[in-house]
């Protein structure tokens, strides 16, 4: 007897000062125990509830239910929540309302069935969901400004080259880019870091890209002012000449803005026809070479057969021009670039090789990222921006492309689409 009145007074012990609440009520719901846990949580005193229905401890409609419950748990013996655990809510004595999460076991004691009921507060887990909801609202807010920042800083840029009539045009498209971009970020906090690294690399780059071209303008603008006489007539055509290059260059970088923009806001639509390749490569093979340097030479393909495949035209133009161009690029003069195609049952590969500058290894996992440019071109001209529209090109069309590269060996780029 000693050693069980020690065991049940080491049993209340340990349910009176547990730190969740626990309260035993009879098969007819009524309270007969409940501990200090439970009673704070509930603010009430033990005496104040013990011997009353548990639904006094219940805010609505769950008061009205509980007996209907456990009238009819008795009568099908079909358990909702005995055996589980689930979120519910509490009422105080003083009217309020708290969430707390319930795990209900049933027993028997001396043939009478019992259940014991274990009460976690919520309340302060609550609060924390309450914090972080809030903190996500800061967070919106503040990407939302740093979209406008990063808008004006992009108006503030473009605002400088005024010269050009697309210049105006893309500057909304570049704009809107962006902002899909930055919506992003709005996911998490960690998403900040990227839009600033973005914003760093884009005004960088873009500062860049232009300063040089409108420098060449101006300067040589001023030039051609100083030639008059008609000997002089060879300088000023020179000068001219480096205004219509500088103007080219302009021109395709605000080409790349603007392609970006579209396929990122989704409004290039593929337009599917059959194309024969033999054909559409020889046509494409005069643009391909006012591509190249000086000395430079293309190799074509040999193969003759009209082989036929289903395509947009233009996509498949823009992404073999790219890659050339990009070939011709980081190629020396007089060196050769490769084009090749090779076909089976399901698909067509197209296979572009250099003997260039090739690509830092520790750059190529880097290689179709935005604005990424490999650190071993930082002082040839280019937005970082082909290699990207590429790969959003190729997603249109369902192809892949993978590439091959060695320093100073040159590249290898496949380019797979299904036919």
């Amino acid at each position: 007897m000693k050693a069980l009145t020690a065991e049940a007074r080491r049993l209340e012990a340990i349910i009176n000062t547990a730190t969740d609440g626990i309260i035993t009520i009879d098969k007819k719901g009524v309270i007969e125990t409940i501990n200090p846990s439970a009673a704070r949580l509930f603010a009430y005193q033990p005496e104040q509830v013990m011997g009353k229905k548990i639904n006094i401890l219940m805010p609505s409609p769950y008061h009205a239910e509980h007996d209907d419950y456990m009238n009819n748990y008795h009568r099908t013996g079909k358990a909702k929540i005995i055996g589980k655990g689930r979120e519910v809510e509490g009422l105080r004595s003083d009217g309020t309302v708290f969430p707390f999460r319930l795990a209900v076991s049933e027993m028997t004691i001396d043939g009478q069935r019992m259940y014991t009921g274990v009460v976690h507060d919520l309340s302060d887990i609550k609060a924390a969901e309450q914090r972080i909801m809030e903190l996500n609202r800061a967070l919106e807010e503040k990407v939302v400004q740093r979209t406008e920042d990063l808008a004006n800083a992009v108006d503030q840029l473009l605002g400088t080259n005024q010269l050009l009539k697309q210049e105006i045009e893309e500057k909304q498209a570049v704009e809107n880019q962006l902002r899909e971009q930055e919506q992003e970020l709005q996911q998490a906090l960690r998403k900040e870091k990227e839009l600033n690294a973005l914003k760093s690399r884009f005004v960088s780059m873009a500062s860049h890209e232009f300063r040089t071209p409108l420098s060449t303008i101006l300067s040589s603008t001023e030039l051609v002012e100083m030639y008059h006489k008609e000997e002089q007539q060879p300088k000023r055509l020179r000068h001219i000449d480096r205004i219509k290059a500088a103007v080219s260059n302009l021109n395709n970088i605000l080409n790349d803005f603007l392609s970006l923009s579209r396929l990122e806001e989704g409004k290039l639509d593929v337009q599917l026809e059959e194309l024969e390749l033999v054909a559409f490569l020889s046509e494409m093979e005069d643009e391909i070479n006012l591509l190249l340097k000086d000395g430079q030479q293309l190799m074509f393909p040999s193969q003759k057969e009209k082989w036929v495949i289903t395509t947009d035209p233009k996509i498949l133009r823009n992404i073999l021009l790219n890659l050339l161009s990009n070939a011709s690029k980081y190629s020396e003069k007089g060196q050769t670039i490769y084009l090749d195609v090779e076909k089976d049952e399901t698909a067509v590969t197209f296979v572009i090789k250099d003997e260039g500058m090739g690509i830092p290894k520790e750059d190529q996992k880097h290689l179709f990222t935005r604005f990424f440019r490999a650190h071993n071109v930082e002082n040839i001209k280019g937005t970082g921006l082909g290699l990207h529209i590429v790969q959003q090109y190729l997603d249109l069309l369902k192809g892949k492309i993978e590439f091959t590269s060695e320093m100073s060996k040159g590249s290898v780029f496949r380019i797979t689409l299904p036919i």
